[in-house]
């Protein structure tokens, strides 16, 4: 008549459908004026689902008014689904989209993280969640202000696909607010930085052995990569040797179809090709890891490296700072450094690197000294100041 729908990670999964310890939903199956009824009962009590079955049977599937039906039987349309099975479907359709391998990670650690909430407060199915809960949840988070309001972003764009299937009557994650963020200042490295970054190279290989001068002379051209591509550390670590024909590193294809490539200076083109390589088809990985494992141990290498060198604050993405300001300073227009960061426009680029763009820059200071020219303060102790030097001060030009 009534028995256990076991989730996945439940450890009574083994005692059978008829295991009344554990929170799993239970559903009902019975014959109810002759029609078979197989259908969710919203409750995980195993008392209580006995004496609701009990009673709906009596009551010929819920004819009678005093005794409330189960929200199954009112609406096949819209089928009860479990938090398991919506992000079993998301992850799916995360995959199917392509997105980026380090995207559909961050999902799958959102989806452990709130099926074990769900799983200390017994909730089971989807429509359980309301705003309350997802602010408890959101207690819980230990991350910083930009890392949560990140995984905000990805809660609700769980929550607001479940309600467009009609999983959820109404989306609770909708009115959740995030924490205020404040943007970090770009910290590209200085030029002496990465001279020590690439000198203390031939320190690190010392503690590996027989690896360690491989390794070493690996890690220096995945630095000069990062230095002079600005690629991010994941793409970097996945790059494919077919990517670089002569000293032209292919990024990415726009959407327009149109391929962007990053002209390297030769000897940065030339550690590439001449570094010992784990895997023909790969600079930096072995092909048999995941790209995220992989990646992980870049960073930790790094880590190392930065220590190493005596560098506060040192992580990877800050040579893909470094990267996009030396152009900027060099003069490169916003507009060509936005599409060789692969930004999807030039307000993203504006947002963090404008205080570095050398043309507006020097637009500032043409502004300022007119503008001095022009303000009668200064130009009364300019005449204030040549009655007492003489004609030694000069007027501002």
């Amino acid at each position: 008549m009534i028995f256990r729908r076991h989730q996945a990670r439940c450890p009574l999964r083994r005692v059978g459908r008829r295991a009344w310890k554990c929170g799993c939903p239970i559903w009902i199956d019975a014959r109810i004026e002759g029609k078979r009824i197989l259908a969710s009962m919203h409750l995980t009590d195993w008392q209580e689902a006995q004496t609701a079955a009990q009673k709906w049977i009596e009551a010929g599937g819920g004819a009678a008014k005093s005794v409330p039906s189960p929200p199954a039987l009112k609406d096949q349309a819209t089928p009860e689904v479990s938090l398991e099975q919506a992000w079993e479907n998301f992850l799916a359709r995360a995959k199917a989209r392509n997105l980026r391998p380090a995207t559909i990670y961050k999902y799958e650690l959102l989806s452990r993280q709130i099926s074990a909430f769900a799983a200390r407060r017994k909730i089971c199915f989807l429509r359980e969640f309301n705003l309350d809960l997802l602010e408890q949840f959101q207690t819980e988070w230990k991350e910083g202000p930009l890392s949560s309001a990140k995984k905000l972003e990805r809660l609700k764009a769980f929550f607001r696909a479940a309600h467009i299937r009609r999983w959820v009557d109404e989306d609770p994650a909708s009115p959740m607010q995030g924490p205020k963020v404040h943007l970090r200042p770009t910290l590209p490295f200085g030029r002496d930085e990465v001279s020590k970054i690439l000198a203390v190279i031939n320190i690190y290989p010392d503690k590996a052995g027989k690896l360690g001068r491989p390794n070493g002379i690996r890690l220096r051209a995945f630095c000069l990569l990062l230095r002079f591509s600005g690629m991010r550390i994941g793409d970097a670590v996945g790059l494919r040797t077919e990517m670089l024909d002569g000293n032209k590193l292919f990024l990415y294809t726009q959407k327009t179809g149109c391929p962007v490539h990053c002209i390297l200076p030769d000897f940065v083109a030339e550690a590439l090709r001449t570094m010992p390589r784990l895997n023909e088809r790969y600079f930096f990985w072995t092909g048999n890891s995941t790209l995220h494992t992989a990646k992980g141990i870049w960073q930790r290498s790094l880590k190392s490296l930065f220590k190493l060198a005596g560098i506060a604050n040192g992580y990877a993405h800050r040579f893909r700072d470094t990267f996009s300001v030396e152009l900027l300073l060099a003069g490169v227009p916003i507009e060509q450094v936005s599409v060789l960061l692969g930004h999807s426009g030039s307000r993203i680029t504006s947002k963090h690197y404008s205080p570095w763009v050398r043309s507006r820059q020097e637009q500032l200071a043409r502004d300022l000294k007119k503008a001095w020219s022009q303000d009668p303060l200064v130009l009364t102790e300019q005449d204030a100041s040549r009655h007492l030097l003489g004609d030694r001060v000069r007027p501002i030009n």
